[in-house]
């Protein structure tokens, strides 16, 4: 049996900025409506948890019953709240994730669409105005007699239409729900990895709030100083504003400014003539640095026990299954490479701005890169920090069969240098930092067919390299790896032999099948990827036969047709491989008793006691255990012990 859900709540506390945990622990926290319906029995509602009927309470904790909600763990984590007891994640399946596993776009109005089911939709806009009446608090007004909440009694209408809203939510979740467990199966892996995900979730990573919140405060200064010292250089009343620096720059530069965004600002200081114009520029540049207001985001969303919580979304990336950040955005962290940064830390923790400023170029640089050791090992306990080594360079090895690749994995490991080494014909042990830097962008750029704007991108021509040899890098790369570019090719072929057949095609021990319109790449694992809507088009630019499915456009936000091609696919392929890589290695730590308080890419942070003397050895030898659907595939997991989160 299935039960659907939905609710409506009100907070004070901002969802958005402060996440699902933080606005349940809000104390002004509150059901507001329940709407539900047994598999296909007409939808309920009641008003508030205290007039639920005793069968659902008893239905939400009971183990032979589904539970199905859009972004279940708003229900979930609010209605464990409202009913004083924690309802059991492994009972609450999720819509939304679902409809991301098979390739559909986040938002329930959104998915319906994308699936054919207007008919079962109600409009966005009008249930985000209601939302906004009776769920956030109001400004006080002569109006409404000063009250800071709207009720049901202060617009009747208004509250009918809000139930109504509620209750729609209900049918449109489980016609799309009907729709996708029709269409795509969700393995058992998978399903275990949900329950997973949801439990680290739960469970949180602790903050330093003294750090947070004096970073916060060093860099309001540091904004202060820097301000009040580009008034002294210009005269003006807001250097600040990006209009008036740049007419400031363009008269007493003489230069025609774009813009003052990071990357023109990263070209200027070559066509600065004057000293005051460059100190401008590196002004500029510092108040510019938006990493610092993660620290902001940490004070708001941090938890009355000291542990931020949501900061992972399963299944974020739906081509591959990969997560994505949400709130701190764990997923796009700023590096740490400073060798004293135990000794910049305390210079935050003891607020010394001063301190920074004499011995540092660059404060909020400086904070930029604390931002990992903001996340600590509660009291008692070490955070255990494990990676998987190179771990895309290793499955595409493995997938392509590209031998002396396979061999560097399974010996030294130092695939920047061997790469360089076969493609400048010069021995391994004598590699020079310059052929290093060539290897390591050309690896990190190169292996999804791209070519010299790959590079560009990946920063080659900030690194020192010149424009007219990148053309060269890229030969030299596809030279030394011809099965990789040969499985290009390969995969490209099964695709559009799937495609056009609309038949099973493989390529060695993965899968592609068309059904009902979509393309599926089943992986090894035994997940599949979805295309929705896969078909044959012709190519604008070279009239050949492509292949376009519907999706979400990563620039437009917008789901719309999307073109890909032999090296897009495998780096779809390839991702979603090492994603399951970690997935697997994560369900063998919790298996074997660890605690995962969050992962970052392919790196897990594990939350360990710290008198465990062998947790180290046993996780380095979970992590480089082989999958069992993937023979051969060399795995390395290096592990190191922290009291606070960084980037060994």
């Amino acid at each position: 049996m299935k039960l659907h859900i939905d609710i409506e709540t009100y907070s004070s506390t901002d969802l958005t900025k402060a996440g699902l945990y933080k606005y349940v622990e809000d104390p002004s926290f509150e059901i507001l409506l329940i709407a539900y319906a047994l598999d296909d029995k007409p939808v309920e509602i009641v008003e508030g948890v205290d007039f639920l009927p005793l069968w659902v309470k008893s239905a939400l904790l009971d183990p032979n019953i589904e539970k199905h909600a859009y972004n279940a763990t708003f229900e979930r984590v609010s209605l464990s709240k409202g009913l004083v007891v924690k309802l059991p994640i492994d009972q609450w399946h999720c819509t939304m994730v679902h409809g991301l596993m098979a390739g559909y776009p986040a938002g329930l109005e959104m998915l319906g669409k994308a699936m054919g089911l207007a008919d079962k939709l109600q409009k966005d806009t009008a249930g985000k105005n209601l939302i906004k009446y009776f769920s956030m608090p109001c400004k006080a007004t002569k109006i409404n007699g000063g009250r800071t909440r709207n009720l049901p009694h202060h617009v009747t209408e208004k509250w009918e239409a809000f139930k109504q809203y509620c209750i729609q939510d209900v049918e449109s979740e489980r016609a799309i729900s009907k729709r996708l467990t029709q269409d795509y199966k969700i393995t058992d892996a998978e399903r275990q990895m949900y329950i997973l995900d949801q439990d680290i979730n739960d469970r949180g990573v602790a903050l330093n709030p003294k750090l947070a919140s004096n970073a916060v405060d060093l860099n309001l200064k540091l904004g202060q100083e820097l301000t009040t010292r580009a008034k002294q250089l210009t005269g003006l009343e807001n250097p600040n504003s990006v209009a008036q620096l740049k007419k400031w720059l363009e008269i007493h530069e003489g230069l025609e400014i774009p813009s003052l965004n990071k990357e023109t600002l990263e070209t200027l200081s070559d066509s600065i003539k004057t000293d005051i114009g460059n100190e401008l520029i590196s002004i500029r540049k510092e108040l510019s640095k938006t990493s610092v207001k993660k620290y902001i985001t940490m004070g708001t969303c941090l938890g009355d026990d000291g542990r931020v919580r949501g900061l992972l979304q399963f299944y974020g990336a739906n081509r591959t299954g990969r997560w994505a950040g949400r709130l701190i955005q764990v997923q796009n962290l700023p590096q740490n490479k400073m060798p004293d940064l135990d000794f910049a830390r305390n210079l935050v923790l003891n607020s010394d701005f001063d301190g920074l400023n004499i011995l540092y170029p660059s404060v909020s640089n400086v904070l930029s890169q604390l931002i990992r050791t903001a996340f600590i090992a509660k009291e008692g306990y070490k955070f255990i920090v494990s990676d998987f080594a190179a771990i895309e360079a290793r499955v595409i090895a493995w997938l392509s069969g590209e031998v002396w690749r396979l061999d560097v994995f399974n010996t030294h490991g130092k695939i920047y240098e061997a790469s360089a080494s076969h493609m400048f014909k010069v021995p391994l042990e004598d590699i020079s930092s310059d052929l290093r830097q060539k290897g390591k962008v050309a690896e990190l750029a190169l292996g999804y067919q791209g070519s010299v704007g790959a590079l560009v991108s990946m920063g080659a021509l900030k690194m020192g390299l010149l424009e007219d040899e990148l053309q060269d890098i890229v030969d030299k790369w596809r030279s030394s790896n011809r099965k990789i570019t040969t499985l290009w090719k390969d995969i490209e072929a099964v695709a559009l032999e799937c495609v056009e057949k609309k038949t099973v095609a493989t390529y060695k021990n993965i899968k592609f099948l068309y059904t009902s319109g979509n393309m599926y790449i089943e992986l090894p694992s035994g997940r599949k990827l979805s295309y929705i809507a896969t078909k044959l088009d012709t190519g604008k630019k070279f009239g050949n036969k492509i292949i376009t499915y519907r999706g979400m456009n990563q620039t437009t936000k917008q789901w719309e047709r999307i073109e890909t091609y032999g090296g897009k696919l495998v780096e779809n392929i390839v991702q979603a491989i090492a994603r399951d890589c970690l997935a697997t290695a994560m369900l063998r730590l919790k298996k074997a008793g660890f605690n995962i308080v969050m992962h970052v890419h392919d790196e897990v942070v594990i939350e360990e006691c710290l008198g465990s003397a062998n947790a180290l050895e046993a996780i380095n030898g979970i992590m480089k255990m082989p999958m069992p659907w993937a023979e051969g595939l060399p795995l390395k997991g290096e592990s190191f012990e922290t009291q606070y989160y960084l980037k060994d």
